[in-house]
């Protein structure tokens, strides 16, 4: 799993990025779930699918402010 672009991400609509906040925080809660029950896991992922969240979840902060 590479880095996202984040200016990929602004061309997302609404509900995709909502989707895609969703699902990544599911990948986020098996690999901690993974790392629990001591199977295998690539730590990396851990600081990627952070960041991707964090660039979603500012990206849908930013258009909820621009709306008001």
């Amino acid at each position: 799993m590479a880095l996202s672009n984040f200016q990929s991400l602004k061309e997302l609509d609404d509900n995709k990025i909502q989707e895609i906040i969703i699902e990544s925080k599911k990948e986020l809660f098996n690999l901690r779930l993974q790392k629990a029950t001591r199977q295998s896991f690539k730590a990396h992922n851990f600081k990627h699918l952070k960041r991707k969240i964090a660039q979603l979840m500012t990206l849908r902060s930013q258009r909820e402010l621009n709306k008001n």
